[in-house]
C-alpha cells in the first residue's frame, strides 16, 4: 500500500478515499468550539488543510496508519503497549477537585518538608505507584481566555477562581474581580501606580531599548506584571513564584499569557545554564538576601550574564525612610543592606543608583578583570556547569566561561546571529555552518505545519512548549510577538544546549520529562515535541508523559509530535482514549522519511460535564460554515 502511494500514479480508487477522508475530517473537525461561545474550529482548519490543499499528505499518512496498525504491518522486534487488534487504553476523568493538580507541588506532599531554605516549597514530586493516571478536568465554564493582548488585562473567572489576591492586594493594584472576569491594572507591591511607570524607573538605568537587555528573570513575581508590561519593549521575562498561600499566583500569570513557572528560590539550583539573564529582579520577593552567608546572589550571579543588572526593590533599600511602615526596626534593617552591599562587593557587583526604594547593581563585565574587594571565597567546580538538575546551591563563586562567553548582538539580530558558544565550539557537533542549517531545517519544518495549521500565523497560539527544544531551532522559525516559547532541553537529551537558546534571546529551563512539569493545569496553548518519546522510550512510560502533556494543554489546544512512525502510532493509539483527536501526516519531504508529523486537538469537556458525547452528536453545519465565512 505505501509503495503503491508514493509511486506518483493514482488509481480512481485511491482518489475516491482522497476525497473521502477530505469530507470526513472536515465534519470531523467541526464539532470544535470555543470557550467564548465562537467557533474555534481549529480541528477542522487542521483537518481540512491536511486533508484538502494537497490531498496526498493526508491519504498517505492515514493510508500508512492503516498499513502499520495491523499485526503485519507492525516490525516484529516493535511491540504495542496493547494488542495490535485491541480497543486503545481509556483514561477516566479525575475528580474535580484535582482541576488545579500540581503533581510536584502538593500541598500536602510540601508540609512534611523542611521549612529550612523553603525545601517544602520545592520541587517533591509522587512515587511512580502514587502518580494519578486520570485526565486532569478543566473546572466548570471554563472558557478559552481572550487573545493577547486583551489577556495581559483580563482573566475570565472561571478559570481560576480566587479571590484571596483581590482582598490580600487590594490596595496594590494586583488584581480585581470585576464580574465574570478578573482584572489586571498592572500595579504590584512596589508599584502600586503601574508596571509601566516602575519600568520607566528602571528605564533610566537599565537599556531596555534597543534590544540590549533581553531576558529578565523574576523572582517571586506575583502575578507576573512585570513580565506582562516588559514584552511590550520586546523584553521576555521568566518569572517564578511558589505555590503558597497566595492563591493563584503563577496560575494568574500563565492565564495572561505571560511566562512562568512554580519555583523557589531555595536549597537547590535554578533551572537555568550559567549567563541565561541580561537582568534578574526581586520586587519585594522576600528572599533573605543578606542571609546563608550570600548563597541566593551567588546563584543570581551564576544565571546572570556579564554586564548584567540586578534589582532589589522593596527592604531594605531606603530602610531610614521606610521602617515604620515596614514594621522593622532601623537596626535589624540596616544590618541587612550592609550584608547585601557586602556580598554585592565580593560579587564585583557595581552599584549603579539607588532610586528610593529600588536598588540597581551590574555585574563585572569583563570577568577576567581584577576584583580588589573579594574576599577568598571558594570557586565553584566548573566540570559539568550546565548540570543544575536537583543539584544543591553552594556557597562559591561560578568562575568565567572559558570558551562562548562572547558579546551578545542586541534582539532581534541575536536571534539569527550565530550565539556565542557555537562559535566558540562549546556545544559539541555544532559549528556556524551545521547550526544554520539546523536553522533552516526547522524553517522548512515550520513552512510544513503551517500548511496543514494556518492558525500558527495567528494569535490563536499565545502559550507554546517546545519539550525538546535543541537550539531553540522551532521557537526562532515560529517566533512573533504574539507568541512565547518555553524552550525545555530535557536532562536526558544528549546536548546541554539550553545556554545557546538564552543566547538567541529565547527563554526555557532545564526538565525531566519521567515527571511532572512545574505548572498549573492548563497553561499551554501549543506543545512540540520533536523526538520526546524516542528520547524517553527506555526511561518511563508513553502514556505518562501523555497525560502530563494532556495535564498541561489547555482545551482545544494542539500539540505536534515529530517522531519514527512506529512511536507515533502507539501515540495515537493511545490519545484515542484521551480525547484527542488526531491526524497523522507524512514528513514534508518524502512519505518514504520513516519520521512523520501526528497533529491532535485536544477535545473541549470540563468536570461539570460539558463537552459530553452528546454535545458532539450537534449538528455542525452552521459551524463549519461560519468557518468558510470568516
Amino acid at each position: 500500500m505505501a509503495n503503491k502511494a508514493s509511486s506518483g500514479a493514482r488509481s480512481p480508487l485511491s482518489l475516491v478515499v482522497a476525497m473521502a477522508l477530505c469530507c470526513f475530517f472536515y465534519v470531523l473537525g467541526a464539532w470544535q468550539r470555543s470557550g467564548y461561545g465562537k467557533g474555534d474550529r481549529i480541528a477542522a482548519a487542521v483537518s481540512r488543510q491536511t486533508a484538502c490543499s494537497d490531498g496526498s499528505a493526508a491519504a498517505e499518512g492515514l493510508s500508512f496508519e492503516t498499513h502499520h496498525g495491523g499485526a503485519a504491518g507492525i516490525n516484529a522486534s516493535t511491540s504495542l503497549p496493547f494488542g495490535a487488534d485491541a480497543a486503545p487504553p481509556t483514561f477516566a476523568p479525575c475528580a474535580a477537585a484535582l482541576a488545579d493538580h500540581t503533581p510536584c507541588h502538593d500541598q500536602d506532599r510540601a508540609m512534611k518538608f523542611p521549612r529550612k531554605n523553603m525545601v517544602y516549597r520545592e520541587r517533591h514530586c509522587p512515587a511512580d505507584g502514587e502518580r494519578l493516571r486520570c485526565l486532569v478536568p478543566a473546572p466548570p465554564g471554563y472558557v478559552t481566555p481572550f487573545p493577547w493582548p486583551q489577556s495581559r488585562d483580563y482573566v475570565p473567572f472561571a478559570n481560576a477562581p480566587y479571590k484571596s489576591l483581590t482582598v490580600e492586594k487590594a490596595v496594590q493594584n494586583w488584581v480585581q474581580y470585576e464580574g465574570s472576569v478578573f482584572r489586571f491594572p498592572g500595579g504590584g507591591t512596589q508599584f502600586p501606580q503601574g508596571a509601566d511607570k516602575y519600568i520607566d524607573q528602571l528605564g533610566s538605568v537599565v537599556p531596555f531599548a534597543g534590544g540590549h537587555v533581553r531576558t529578565v528573570l523574576d523572582t517571586g513575581c506575583g502575578v507576573a506584571s512585570l513580565g506582562a508590561y516588559l514584552d511590550a519593549r520586546g523584553v521576555i521575562a521568566m518569572s517564578f513564584a511558589p505555590r503558597d498561600s497566595h492563591e493563584a499566583q503563577v496560575q494568574f500569570a500563565l492565564e495572561r499569557g505571560v511566562p512562568a513557572f512554580i519555583g523557589v528560590l531555595g536549597s537547590v539550583k535554578l533551572p537555568f545554564p550559567p549567563r541565561s539573564f541580561d537582568m534578574a529582579h526581586c520586587s519585594r520577593c522576600l528572599i533573605p538576601w543578606g542571609g546563608n552567608d550570600g548563597m541566593y546572589m551567588m546563584e543570581i550571579d551564576r544565571v546572570l550574564r556579564p554586564g548584567g543588572y540586578w534589582v532589589l526593590s522593596g527592604p531594605p533599600i531606603n530602610w531610614k525612610t521606610n521602617h515604620k511602615a515596614w514594621e522593622r526596626t532601623e537596626a535589624d534593617l540596616s544590618a541587612e543592606q550592609q550584608r547585601i552591599e557586602e556580598y554585592a562587593a565580593m560579587l564585583c557587583w557595581e552599584k549603579v543608583t539607588e532610586i528610593r526604594e529600588i536598588g540597581i547593581w551590574r555585574k563585572q563585565l569583563d570577568p577576567s578583570a581584577a576584583c580588589p574587594a573579594r574576599p577568598p571565597v571558594r570557586t565553584c567546580d566548573d566540570a559539568n556547569p550546565d548540570d543544575v538538575w536537583y543539584k544543591n546551591m553552594e556557597t562559591c563563586i561560578t568562575p568565567p566561561a572559558t570558551a562562548g562567553a562572547g558579546e551578545l548582538q542586541p534582539f532581534p539580530a541575536r536571534l539569527t546571529a550565530v550565539p556565542p558558544r557555537i562559535s566558540a565550539g562549546a556545544v559539541p557537533g555544532f559549528m556556524a555552518e551545521s547550526y544554520e542549517e539546523e536553522n533552516r531545517r526547522w524553517e522548512r519544518h515550520v513552512a510544513a505545519y503551517k500548511k496543514v495549521n494556518y492558525k500558527l500565523n495567528s494569535e490563536r497560539y499565545r502559550n507554546i512548549m517546545d519539550m525538546n527544544a535543541g537550539v531553540g531551532g522551532f521557537a526562532a522559525a515560529i517566533f512573533s510577538p504574539k507568541s512565547w516559547v518555553m524552550n525545555v532541553v530535557p536532562t536526558a537529551a544528549e546536548l546541554s544546549t539550553l545556554g545557546v537558546v538564552y543566547e538567541r534571546g529565547l527563554i526555557g529551563m532545564y526538565h525531566d520529562w519521567c515527571e511532572a512539569f512545574s505548572t498549573y493545569p492548563r497553561t499551554y496553548d501549543l506543545i512540540h515535541a520533536n523526538g520526546i518519546f524516542t528520547l524517553y522510550k527506555d526511561s518511563c512510560k508513553m502514556e505518562d508523559i501523555l497525560l502530563e502533556m494532556d495535564r498541561i494543554l489547555r482545551p482545544e489546544g494542539t500539540v505536534i509530535i515529530r517522531d519514527d512512525v512506529e512511536i507515533l502510532l502507539k501515540v495515537q493509539r493511545t490519545v484515542k482514549g484521551m480525547r484527542w483527536k488526531t491526524l497523522l501526516a507524512n514528513h514534508e519531504d518524502s512519505p518514504n522519511i520513516p519520521e512523520k508529523v501526528l497533529f491532535a486537538v485536544k477535545r473541549y469537556w470540563t468536570a461539570g460535564g460539558e463537552g459530553s458525547e452528546e454535545e458532539e452528536k450537534t449538528d455542525s453545519s452552521s459551524v463549519a460554515g461560519k468557518d468558510s465565512e470568516e
